[in-house]
């Protein structure tokens, strides 16, 4: 017993045995009881802030918050116990407040400390995002679709720029009340975003009011072709058909020539057939009637089909086929296309006529 209390008693580096206990309790404590004390917390929190909302459960909450929170708890335990311990002073180490060991030591706990609190809200505010995507789906109008997105990356730009004042008056003491004033939150905006990011940032709002597009309207942007997904705070996120995502700066979505295809009531359909040159007149003329005739009667297409001959090619007589699908969507556009491509084969094999390739003839001189 007299063994323990000396133990306790007795200095070590500057520091008693009993402090280094604490220390070691404090971080065995911390390691015990992070997990519940986490869990425990998400939970009162859910029943404040989302209990009421059924769209997102309880466990994509507690998936989003559970780490973070035991993160944070861990460090206040650390930060208990090393309060209790002291550096030998014989090191002759500078105080915290002068450039040195401590100060170092010191702020960069704080830094650290400061960053768990907002890894907590930032997951918050991911939480209210996937909340308000869910009523936005619910919703008729697109427009919630694309603003809500925007809206939390808007949100999240502006919490990292709170997150660096917060860290200049705690840490380094700062005026960030007065640097706020001096500068102003547009002007602290514009020096942290570079050249490029600002002309992203201006694309994107010219997006959201000018509407030349909207989440799940199809477009084509140079040679990209697909579905708008995301309308983001720096770039645009298009599906194209072979499911791959591509994405695009904002300012290329103003600047390059851009067609919306969910604008269009309609999708064209354009192409040629070649025949061979041993087709007769009388036959071209059956077979373009009788295209003609398919195009027209087709329930899914409309009356301004055009079905004409058009000239003569180097190994093929062509003609012209060009008609309208009613309807924007790309699928709709493919079915349609397949199922008058098979009725044109049966009509050409019916007028016993075929399709021309390219060819050559070669013309031998004895």
């Amino acid at each position: 017993m007299n063994e323990l209390k000396n133990f306790l008693q007795n200095d070590n580096l500057g520091n008693s045995g009993m402090n280094y206990l604490i220390f070691i309790s404090a971080i065995f404590l911390g390691l015990i009881f992070k997990g519940l004390i986490s869990k425990y917390l998400s939970k009162l929190l859910y029943s404040v802030i989302g209990n009421r909302e059924k769209r997102v459960g309880q466990n994509k909450f507690d998936e989003l918050l559970t780490k973070p929170i035991s993160q944070f708890i861990m460090l206040t335990f650390i930060f208990f116990g090393a309060n209790k311990l002291s550096f030998p002073e014989t090191w002759n180490l500078a105080n915290v407040e002068e450039i040195g060991t401590k100060m170092f030591l010191s702020k960069g706990f704080t830094i650290i400390y400061i960053y768990s609190i907002f890894i907590i809200i930032k997951r918050l505010i991911s939480f209210f995002g996937i909340l308000l995507q869910k009523r936005a789906e619910e919703s008729e109008s697109k427009m919630d679709d694309q603003l809500v997105p925007f809206a939390i990356e808007i949100i999240r730009f502006f919490s990292y720029i709170l997150l660096i004042f917060v860290i200049l008056s705690e840490v380094f003491n700062v005026n960030a009340t007065g640097l706020i004033t001096g500068l102003g939150i547009g002007g602290i905006a514009l020096a942290m975003a570079s050249k490029e990011s600002l002309e992203n940032l201006l694309g994107s709002f010219t997006i959201f009011l000018d509407k030349p597009f909207t989440v799940g309207d199809i477009v084509t942007v140079g040679t990209v072709t697909g579905t708008i997904e995301k309308v983001g705070f720096r770039s645009t996120r298009i599906k194209t058909f072979d499911r791959s995502i591509v994405t695009l700066p904002n300012k290329k979505m103003i600047d390059a020539e851009l067609d919306n295809l969910g604008l269009r009531s309609v999708r064209r359909v354009k192409f040629y057939i070649g025949l061979t040159y041993d087709t007769s007149s009388e036959k071209i003329k059956n077979i373009i009637s009788e295209i003609q005739k398919i195009i027209d009667e087709h329930p899914k297409t409309n009356q301004e089909g055009v079905v004409k001959f058009q000239e003569f090619g180097s190994s093929s007589l062509d003609i012209l086929i060009l008609y309208y699908v009613d309807s924007p969507l790309w699928e709709d556009q493919l079915e349609v296309k397949e199922d008058i491509n098979f009725k044109i084969m049966d009509v050409v094999k019916k007028n016993k006529s075929d399709f021309a390739f390219p060819s050559t003839t070669v013309y031998l001189q004895k």
